[in-house]
């Protein structure tokens, strides 16, 4: 039997630059105060939720059965299972997705998905002949044995590894790559900043009515997204340099995604599970589709959730047409216009299997109330900001509008999810 989906509610803390006020908090304490912030507001306190489901990209080793921790350190019941789950950015809709499928199959009458990242406390590792030294010392049965291994140390073995976002096939950084796929689709420097400016003024506008107030709870002093600048204008990007392509690039710091630290958490359960809680449902989780390209074999590593896109909207019988919201995720301006370009593309999209081009969108309805430019990208939540801004923005307009959300991810892939109001 077939359970309909619910978007019930959601909450994060406000999002911030990474070295910024959130410099001495844990994955652990972001999640959990993610996590509080949802139950208090939906009176969940003490209660035994079906499962969370959440993750982070950037992990310490001793972030050991994080998602679980983090619920024993919230008020919900202890009895709450949980599951650590990562797909980089596109984690927080893909644990979205893990926990909806599960109500749907009626495994779950509820349950909340999530994710956070810290870039701030991004883990560092020793180098490899320092750690196969201490591993070595740490074997040793006797002190003389650890004091031996140890002697071994030499001053080249004591520099920190210092995590890098790279793409292990090919060794470029996600900016890298998106600086290719930029020149190959000629998107103009300009565009990426009228993009940027425009998430800016429609996050701003977003919080100034209200609307993130029962989506996002104060943490640390902080009361709204720490990167949101309002003032932000074409003049003023227009002075940024390149920061990816070389210097005739186009990618600059104000057209780019900040490293970002915050949590999201997104509730879900059936429509039975929401009135027994006196909660009000605001979207339907209708459909998803997940998508990979050979981004080693030169295929556009950011691109992915075209096809995925295709494909979904295939097999509901939707065209662009029937999607009243898009949410595109903003890892960087170019990578919206490019999925814009590739969308209209009929020889791109007939290469990714599909019938033919998909369409072209109306830009009045992308990302309507700011997207990851403006409010930040703590790499695993954003996906669970996404979801319950878009419903809760659905749930505005009205039953049976539907709202579209494609989020790319390192690797090479895709996550695409489809909700509609009720």
């Amino acid at each position: 039997m077939h359970h309909n989906v619910v978007v019930v509610g959601g909450n994060r803390i406000p999002f911030a630059k990474a070295g910024g006020p959130y410099t001495q908090a844990s994955a652990h304490d972001m999640l959990t105060a993610a996590l509080d912030g949802l139950i208090a507001r939906t009176g969940l306190s003490g209660t035994r939720v079906g499962e969370v489901a959440a993750g982070a990209v950037l992990k310490h080793p001793n972030d050991f059965n994080l998602t679980r921790e983090a619920v024993l350190s919230s008020a919900l019941a202890p009895e709450t299972p949980a599951c650590d789950l990562q797909q980089a950015c596109a984690t927080g809709l893909e644990t979205t997705m893990y926990i909806a499928n599960k109500i749907a199959l009626g495994q779950l009458d509820s349950g909340i998905a999530g994710g956070v990242d810290s870039a701030s406390d991004a883990p560092i590792t020793v180098s490899d002949p320092l750690r196969r030294i201490l591993l070595r010392a740490n074997a040793a049965r006797d002190l003389k044995g650890r004091v031996a291994a140890l002697s071994r140390i030499r001053p080249a073995h004591l520099a920190p590894d210092a995590p890098r976002v790279v793409e292990p096939r090919t060794g470029l950084s996600m900016g890298e790559h998106q600086a290719r796929t930029t020149a190959r689709w000629e998107i103009a420097r300009e565009d990426q900043d009228r993009l940027a400016v425009a998430s800016h003024h429609a996050l701003a506008a977003a919080w100034e009515r209200g609307f993130f107030d029962d989506l996002v709870t104060p943490y640390r002093g902080v009361t709204r997204d720490a990167i949101l600048r309002p003032d932000t204008s074409l003049e003023r990007l227009a002075t940024l340099k390149p920061v990816f392509g070389g210097p005739e690039g186009t990618m600059t710091a104000g057209n780019s995604t900040a490293l970002s630290d915050g949590a999201a958490a997104v509730l879900l359960g059936t429509e039975e599970w929401a009135r027994e809680h006196h909660l009000t449902p605001w979207a339907r989780v209708v459909d998803a589709q997940v998508a990979a390209v050979d981004h080693p074999g030169g295929a556009d590593l950011l691109l992915a959730p075209v096809g995925a896109t295709g494909r979904l909207l295939a097999r509901q019988g939707l065209t662009l047409d029937d999607i009243d919201l898009l949410e595109i995720h903003e890892a960087f301006a170019a990578t919206v216009l490019a999925t814009l370009k590739a969308w209209e593309d009929e020889d791109y999209c007939r290469g990714l299997g599909l019938d033919g081009a998909i369409g072209r969108a109306d830009r009045s309805r992308i990302n309507v109330a700011g997207s990851s430019l403006a409010a930040g990208h703590p790499f695993a939540a954003t996906g669970a900001r996404i979801v319950p801004t878009l419903a809760k923005l659905l749930h505005e307009r009205g039953p049976g509008t539907r709202g579209l959300i494609s989020v790319c991810a390192a690797g090479g892939q895709g996550v695409v999810a489809l909700l509609e109001a009720v």
